[in-house]
């Protein structure tokens, strides 16, 4: 058995477990950075630290204050809160108290929110702030359960008659009601996480689905732990490096970042402010981050838009750059699987050193300067875009998982990593393709099942433990996938042909800079055609230049000239396209899609039903007088 399996096989029951030792190895190193704002609301914030052991002081008090509210083993405590350090010191506190986080988007309203606590039974409530609470205050009446609500930001919370009986406290009352606790029994703590078995409840998370109720994932101890030892392994992360953690903790993605670096005990620095990322990254500077595709799709436009304002001679400098990075990242790609050494021709390195200093370089210093990596997942990442970034120096490495995996199943191997596939399965890891092309998988990050839903988890679940994920993927000869679509996503045109129109919506995103969401549509049609939305910030600019200064966005998407605009872009995309592809008509929507509208995920998936039948006139009209079939 090589180390590695070792390793991982005789992983710990949980994180909590993981934790202790982590803390007992490096208690003085440091464990978090988070940010605190100005006294003034002026100002760039304040970055304090926290060590491990500093950490686990207010873990323990977390869950010593937890037990003494009567919480047991398995038992749920909720989380509805923004990304922010308190919100893994609660989580670490739920496991170390041998109970079970159940996360909530703080997007989610007060109805969702209110389904999800009492579907989940949750005893206690821990809420970021005022709004929070109000949501639960709102639907208390619902949730017999609910013995308690925890805030963890007390301010402008203010006392309500209808809590006479000490139902909300904050998070500051609850970590000192531990502590006298502890007082009487030292030991509560690391006696509940001793008694932690492996397959215990460690987390429910609810996925955001795109029709009826969400469905709550079970994911015991032992997928976090397997999770924790497998990153660990790959070798992507080490104990030297800074994390910048913003994702939504209450989405799977970002809580497994959560548990790779107790296990490596490397820096997190921790900010869930998506509006601070550009100002945080230079004062971060982080190693490694993980980040969803919208991400650097911004970041892409953004350089874009930049270069074209800056007049027309940097644009060109900007588009002639941008195509060498491409063929540098294939031509160095390619080598590198071929012969094991990352090189490129002389006359392509040497337009590559004048481009980096004239663009790249820039680039880099925008992510802080030290950037190793960047994981993308969540959802696929157009490859003219990763292989920009590649080649720029910005090495992006696509991931795969999902929630009922506990996210991470694939990942790209470093140095050896290929944009356009989503990488190797972790070890421990079983990947195998079905007849129908959907990736099936098997191994320890695979969830019990749907909470309370045992006909749903027996649809794609089988009893020998193979987990169908309803990607349609292509294995290489070697070991790397390739997803091309969802299953239930994929298009059947009237002439019977099918099109993945997320292959085909990721190829428009690397053609067009002002796009911001795009859906193809063409299901049972005998042609295609999009919606699609653009990106404000790069339209309102590019209407600036052109006489149409001072309009809002909707008005200027309803010109004709940013029709002709977007109809060269969808041209040229349709160029490179098989026939029964092409977008033959399309319609640019008058605001950007949201996650407020329910029409993406909290992680800024397409919600594909939502967006078809609240724009359906639009789809409608644009197949008028047609005959289908």
């Amino acid at each position: 058995m090589s180390d590695t399996q070792n390793l991982i096989e005789n992983r710990p029951p949980s994180v909590a477990s993981l934790f202790l030792e982590r803390v007992a190895k490096t208690p003085d190193a440091e464990a978090y950075r988070y940010p605190v704002p100005a006294a003034s609301g002026q100002g760039p914030d304040d970055w304090k630290s926290l060590s491990w052991q500093q950490a686990a002081d207010r873990v323990y008090a977390i869950a010593a204050g937890l037990i003494d509210l009567g919480v047991q083993p398995e038992e749920r405590v909720a989380l509805a809160s923004a990304t922010r350090v308190e919100w893994i010191l609660s989580d670490l506190g739920v496991m170390c108290a041998g109970a079970a986080t159940t996360t909530v988007y703080p997007q989610t309203n007060a109805d969702e929110s209110a389904y999800i606590l009492a579907d989940s039974a949750s005893r206690v409530l821990i809420a970021e702030d005022a709004g929070q609470l109000a949501k639960a205050r709102e639907k208390r009446t619902d949730l017999p359960h609910l013995a308690h609500v925890v805030v963890i930001d007390p301010s402008g919370v203010e006392a309500d008659g209808a809590d006479p009986d000490g139902w909300v406290l904050s998070l500051t009352d609850l970590e000192e009601r531990g502590r006298n606790y502890l007082d009487k029994h030292p030991e509560a703590v690391k006696e509940r996480v001793g008694a932690i078995a492996k397959e215990q409840l460690a987390t429910l998370i609810y996925t955001s689905g795109t029709t009826g109720r969400p469905k709550g994932v079970r994911l015991p101890h032992d997928n976090w732990s397997y999770m924790a030892k497998a990153i660990a392994a790959t070798g992507l992360i080490t104990a030297d490096d800074v994390q910048y953690l913003w994702l939504p903790l209450a989405h799977v993605f970002g809580k497994v970042l959560t548990s790779g670096q107790i296990e490596v005990g490397h820096v997190t620095a921790v900010d869930g402010r998506v509006d601070k990322i550009i100002e945080n990254l230079p004062v971060v500077q982080p190693t490694y981050m993980a980040a969803v595709p919208r991400i650097f799709e911004k970041v892409y436009n953004g350089v874009a838009a930049k270069a074209r304002a800056g007049g027309g001679a940097k644009y060109k400098i900007f588009k002639w750059a941008a195509e060498v990075s491409r063929e540098y990242a294939k031509v160095t790609q390619d080598n590198f699987r071929r012969t094991g050494t990352a090189s490129a021709p002389f006359g392509l390195t040497t337009k590559h050193k004048v481009a980096d200093v004239l663009v790249y370089a820039k680039l880099r210093e925008a992510f802080g300067g030290r950037l190793r990596a960047a994981i993308s997942g969540s959802a696929a990442l157009a490859p003219d875009i990763g292989y920009f970034f590649s080649g720029a120096g910005i090495h992006i490495l696509e991931g795969y998982g999902l929630t009922e995996t506990s996210a991470a199943s694939f990942v790209n191997p470093g140095e050896a990593y290929r944009t356009g596939t989503v990488g190797k399965p972790l070890p421990g890891t079983e990947v195998r393709i079905a007849d129908d092309g959907e990736i099936l998988l098997r191994g320890p990050g695979i969830m019990e099942g749907y909470h309370g839903l045992p006909e749903k988890t027996a649809e794609v679940l089988e009893s020998d433990g193979w987990f169908h994920t309803g990607d349609i993927g292509e294995l290489s000869v070697d070991g790397y996938l390739r997803i091309t679509d969802r299953k239930k996503d994929l298009i059947k045109t009237s002439g019977g042909k099918y099109i993945a129109p997320a292959e085909v919506e990721g190829q428009f995103k690397a053609v067009c800079p002002y796009v911001s969401n795009i859906l193809v549509h063409g299901a049972d049609r005998n042609y295609c055609t999009a919606l699609i939305a653009l990106d404000e910030a790069a339209i309102l600019g590019w209407a600036e230049e052109h006489g149409l200064g001072g309009k809002p966005y909707a008005e200027v998407v309803a010109t004709p000239e940013v029709g002709r605009l977007v109809q060269g872009y969808v041209d040229r995309l349709n160029e490179g396209l098989q026939r029964w592809q092409t977008i033959k008509k399309f319609r640019l929507l008058p605001r950007d899609l949201d996650i407020e509208h329910g029409e993406l995920t909290p992680s800024l998936k397409l919600k594909r039903p939502v967006v078809e039948r609240e724009y359906k006139n639009l789809i409608e009209e644009m197949y008028e007088g047609v005959r289908e079939g």
